[in-house]
């Protein structure tokens, strides 16, 4: 939005001619083309639904991706999601201050600053969201949900390698399980952790499975159907790897209350 623009709302909710709600849901429409990299930037978009527009590294060009980064960066922090190893190198010549975590795939410009703590375990193991995986193999898909908390300033934690076979390691964390007001359930092969989570919780459940497996594991098919046809309540199910989703989902639940 052009100064002028902005300036002749602020006027209009001065005088009385426009009422504040109206110039909240008319600053929260305008976009930004860029039509020399096919880019249609949407960075009020927090003001409309709470949560900022990210930018989606995968299957960008790289001057796709410096161009959506830096349109952005003039509005406020900025997360990109899925960044391979030559994005980051990109990213990190064209803006030196932003963070970039391999293990995670994001990267940030500005943000909280629990951001930078997120992906140094020891992680904490108590929070507002709880994120719990199944084997160690699924952390990177718990990093990408923990990092995206962190980022937009949320208290989470993480409890890792505690899945069906060996429920007993559970029982340490079921007190903070019990506090937490919503959990994210992180889970490959079988996918069985989610359902076992509900069980136990009177918050919400959003499971995540990964492609972790192999087999008739089919890439987190398996796990996928085991989290969809779950018979105990409360249970809802992310797209295969979705750390992002789950964590999006999470955030808007927190924001809601």
């Amino acid at each position: 939005m052009s100064k002028p623009q902005l300036l002749k709302i602020l006027e209009q909710v001065s005088t009385g001619g426009l009422k504040p709600e109206n110039a909240l849901e008319l600053l929260g429409t305008q976009a930004v083309r860029d039509t020399l990299h096919g880019l249609t930037l949407d960075p009020q978009r927090a003001l409309r639904t709470s949560l900022s527009e990210v930018v989606l590294a995968q299957g960008k060009s790289d001057a796709a991706l410096l161009a959506a980064v830096e349109g952005l960066s003039h509005h406020g922090p900025v997360l990109v999601s899925r960044v391979n190893p030559h994005q980051a190198a990109l990213l990190e010549e064209r803006f030196s201050v932003g963070s970039y975590w391999p293990d995670s795939r994001l990267f940030a410009l500005g943000g909280s600053s629990k951001f930078a703590r997120a992906v140094q375990p020891p992680w904490p193991q108590e929070g507002e969201v709880m994120i719990v995986t199944a084997g160690a193999a699924d952390i990177p898909v718990a990093l990408e949900a923990y990092c995206c908390l962190a980022f937009w300033d949320k208290d989470c934690g993480l409890v890792s390698d505690v899945g069906v076979a060996g429920l007993d390691r559970l029982t340490a964390h079921v007190e903070a399980l019990r506090k937490a007001r919503v959990i994210i359930a992180v889970a490959g092969m079988e996918g069985a952790l989610p359902g076992v989570l509900a069980g136990l919780v009177s918050c919400p459940v959003l499971a995540v499975p990964t492609s972790v497996g192999y087999g008739v594991g089919a890439g987190g098919f398996a796990a996928l159907s085991t989290m969809l046809s779950t018979c105990v309540p409360g249970v809802a199910t992310l797209n295969i790897d979705n750390g992002f989703g789950a964590a999006a989902f999470a955030a808007k639940l927190l924001n809601k209350n």
